[in-house]
């Protein structure tokens, strides 16, 4: 479907309806695997709007299946609903100007709302895919941190096979994300005996040996195939001032961009761990997040879902468009053989922090992007 003077019109005429959703949804807490709140509210809005079939799987994925059998090609699009905020009660939001300001507004907020204004176009409209596929519609959970892409990986196990093209409104007008960044996330912990600081000096401290450990870390050479990080994220250990801590903890993460540079990151990860624990300490190393790298997408495929997205891009936004790689929900069908890409429905600036803001001119536009991916199927 050619997005006419008709149905751009309708966009404009809904472009308040779009924002008042944005500023209520922005506000509603959803940190990763904690989205119930969010993702009622997503349910019972697109039932208002006359979707059928809506439903929340057990991932906290919102879900219309707009022409899905249980056994046609289907594909998806979605925006995320977590935060990276670990907030409870309602997230702090303020307008400035043209910045509309709240933590998650932009990643991925404004983006969900696009997918679901389109939703409820095609639901008011009554509108049918015309290509054969289903067109699957997703308010997702899991993106952010250790939700680990849990409601990409459930989308893909719920459509396994069916999967031809994969969609996340998950970045701002600028660009294009159409390779996928590989991560792996531990948890360390660290147990000694510990003691009184006086009394027991000499014992040995899980703080130090954390310290040593870190260290180690961060002093590897990164393979230079690709690009690769590290990071040390959070670190915690230890009772008081004259305490020899008995246990320390960190959360680590190391990220390549092709699967050889993150087997060598986790033998280096390993290996760091194996002398450490050779000193006689307790180490114990829970995996908490394992983000694959590209697989093997037929590269004609995916430049063709590429260059609709730049094509949809450049009309509404102009050209210039940049591509670059990223960790999004993307890595799941990418790591399938799956063509997807992440793009944009607003442009902003501040994400992961409590000054995020989208420049609210741009989403008007931003409406129309996701509308232009999404009905192209109908």
């Amino acid at each position: 479907m050619i997005l006419t003077d008709e149905i751009l019109s309708w966009f404009d005429a809904h472009r308040q309806e779009a924002y008042d959703l944005l500023v209520e949804l922005a506000q509603i807490p959803a940190p990763s695997n904690h989205e119930e709140k969010r993702a009622e509210f997503c349910r019972a809005w697109l039932e208002a709007q006359g979707a059928k079939g809506v439903l929340i799987d057990e991932a906290l994925n919102v879900v219309y299946p707009v022409g899905c059998t249980e056994t046609n090609d289907v594909a998806v699009y979605m925006g995320h609903s977590d935060v990276v905020f670990p907030d409870t009660e309602p997230l702090p939001l303020r307008v400035e100007g043209d910045r509309l300001y709240c933590p998650g507004v932009g990643d991925d907020t404004a983006n969900a709302v696009a997918v679901m204004m389109t939703a409820k176009y095609i639901a008011e409209n009554h509108l049918a895919p015309a290509d054969g596929k289903g067109v699957v519609l997703v308010v997702n959970s899991g993106e952010e941190g250790l939700g680990n892409l849990k409601g990409s990986r459930k989308i893909m196990e719920t459509y396994a096979g069916r999967v031809k093209e994969f969609v996340t409104f998950d970045s701002c007008l600028l660009c294009v994300i159409d390779s996928s960044v590989g991560s792996q996330r531990y948890h360390v912990e660290i147990d000694t005996e510990g003691g009184h600081s006086y009394n027991d000096f000499g014992n040995r401290n899980a703080i130090v040996y954390l310290a040593s450990l870190i260290d180690s870390l961060c002093c590897i050479k990164v393979p230079t195939r690709g690009k690769t990080t590290y990071n040390v994220g959070t670190i915690t250990g230890g009772t008081s001032v004259n305490t020899i801590a008995q246990h320390a903890e960190m959360l680590y993460e190391y990220r390549a961009e092709n699967r050889e540079d993150l087997a060598e990151m986790e033998r280096h990860f390993m290996a760091a761990v194996e002398f450490c624990k050779s000193k006689g300490v307790r180490i114990t190393v829970t995996k908490v997040g394992d983000r694959p790298c590209m697989g093997d997408v037929d590269p004609g495929c995916q430049q063709a879902l590429v260059d609709r997205a730049v094509g949809v891009l450049n009309r509404f936004r102009g050209p210039g468009v940049t591509f670059t790689s990223g960790s999004t929900d993307c890595n799941i069908p990418l790591s399938l053989g799956v063509p997807a890409i992440a793009m944009g429905c607003a442009y902003g600036m501040g994400a992961h922090t409590r000054d995020e803001y989208v420049e609210i001119s741009s989403l008007p536009g931003g409406l129309k992007v996701a509308a232009d991916m999404i009905l192209h199927h109908f």
